[in-house]
């Protein structure tokens, strides 16, 4: 059965490739276009990286205290909930490209109003959320431009490259910030960013998906043809984006109760719990502590090598994303964070009993015990691991394949909301899940997130690796259910 099922997919693939044309494909301007889009996901990493380089400065000056602080870096999460919900109207109202574009505006005004704050701190609250409306923006709005220019060879590639410049940009602010920057120059730096994303993308084309919806077909041409090569054949790459759309009536809220819209929903929206509860914030609020107790006493360091490891593996992920597949590194990586997470809980189980103090949360301090550094140390490291080689990635990534076209606006707007309405309650709450199971408890409960989102990876999501957005599409309105 599986050579049979095997034979079925080659002679499938076989009648798919002459949609490129007989023509060999040139992806240069794609990878253009996509290089640029990326500084919005880019300025995402440096908004979510600034305050673990500015709080200090901020605290220093007594601009923030503790509480200031913590809501200063949770507000956005809250911005970013708004922003999800109208990069969903504007992604159809105005298009992907205009949409990309106009993620650069709140970021510029949010991170000139932290600048010129003077330590008002409502004027800092402010820029905070402004920058967090820009965040949910580009979350939503860039992964969907990456996909709809990608040829399906490339899309998971291309598509990782949003999370691999998030956690470049996490990065890029934590070297800043070594460099003893302030906060006012660290907005700044913030600024130049979406500046550069704005006047470059001006000069990026529209994706062939949202002008075929529009009834512009000459323009879909020229823009395949930019994308693909000049010695390509687009006619019917075009032909069967129109077929699909074609099909299509215009989206009424009716449709969600449609498997073929309520089904990629579901999938789309519980990634995105799984990965914002999969335990990632704790695991980053601890770096700190347990470097600390292997031996470095730079915070500062720690968060940069942590910063450069997410780097590395994320890219890893990114260049094997097409060959392995979606689920795969999904289920790979979600073991790695569980049996780290198990191992992280055992960690602090064992330590618990020499420490002769109560550890809050608020004064953490990992339980010292030269004999079980190297525990903590090892989880660590093998939790940013994994999750660099998944469930960082793929959550954005599958949202931007497995929504239909004529709701792919609204819908990945909804999963987008999801997504940063779980990392605001996981930011608010991960203060008493610790002091009410302590930390071990935290941690497996964690550990079984993990779980259930590996079970859940096993039985439910497709694999979307090398299929155009139509035939994902036909999936999962049953029109072709034995593609995946």
């Amino acid at each position: 059965m599986e050579s049979i099922q095997q034979e079925g997919d080659r002679r499938h693939d076989e009648i798919r490739v002459p949609l490129m044309g007989a023509g060999k494909v040139v992806n240069r301007n794609l990878y253009i276009a996509t290089s640029v889009a990326v500084l919005g996901p880019l300025s995402i990493g440096y908004t979510l990286g600034y305050t673990s380089s500015a709080n200090p400065d901020l605290k220093a000056k007594n601009i923030l205290d503790e509480d200031t602080a913590s809501l200063f870096g949770a507000l956005i999460a809250v911005g970013a909930m708004g922003g999800g919900l109208l990069a969903g109207w504007l992604i159809e109202a105005a298009g992907r490209k205009l949409c990309v574009m106009s993620c650069a505006l709140p970021f510029v005004i949010g991170w000139l109003c932290i600048s010129i704050s003077h330590g008002i701190i409502a004027l800092l609250m402010i820029g905070r959320i402004l920058t967090g409306v820009a965040a949910g923006m580009c979350s939503l709005v860039v992964p969907v431009y990456i996909a709809e220019t990608s040829t399906p060879s490339l899309r998971g590639f291309l598509g990782s490259c949003f999370q691999v410049a998030v956690t470049v940009g996490i990065l890029f602010s934590y070297v800043v910030g070594l460099a003893g920057l302030n906060y006012v120059w660290l907005a700044l730096v913030g600024a130049i960013i979406p500046t550069v994303l704005i006047v470059l993308m001006a000069f990026m084309p529209e994706t062939p998906h949202y002008l075929l919806g529009k009834n512009k077909r000459n323009d879909a041409l020229h823009v395949l043809t930019y994308l693909r090569g000049v010695h390509v054949d687009v006619d019917d790459e075009c032909c069967e984006i129109e077929s699909n759309l074609d099909q299509q009536e215009t989206m009424s809220f009716s449709e969600f109760l449609a498997p073929g819209l309520y089904k990629p929903l579901i999938v789309s929206c519980m990634l995105m719990i799984f990965q914002q509860f999969s335990g990632i914030n704790a695991v980053m609020f601890f770096t700190v502590d347990i470097f600390g107790s292997a031996g470095f006493s730079d915070g500062h360091l720690a968060t940069v090598i942590v910063g450069a490891v997410q780097v590395v593996f994320t890219c890893i992920a990114a260049s094997i994303m097409d060959r392995a597949g979606r689920r795969i590194l999904l289920i790979i990586a979600g073991t790695g964070m569980t049996i780290s997470c198990v191992t992280f809980g055992l960690y602090y189980q064992l330590t618990e009993s020499t420490s002769t103090t109560n550890v809050t949360i608020a004064t953490t301090v990992a339980p010292s015990s030269s004999d079980l550094n190297w525990l903590s140390l090892t989880s660590m490291i093998v939790y940013i691991i994994s999750f660099s080689l998944g469930w960082g990635a793929i959550p954005w990534l599958v949202m931007s394949e497995i929504f239909p076209a004529r709701a792919r606006g609204i819908a990945s707007g909804i999963a987008t909301l999801v997504n940063w309405t779980c990392a605001f309650i996981v930011t608010l709450t991960f203060v008493q899940m610790s002091d009410a199971f302590s930390h071990q408890g935290a941690f497996w409960f964690y550990a079984g997130v993990c779980f259930l989102g590996i079970v859940f990876v096993f039985f439910v999501v497709p694999e979307t690796k090398g299929r155009t957005l139509e035939e994902i599409e036909c999936y999962f309105e049953g029109r072709n259910p034995k593609m995946l």
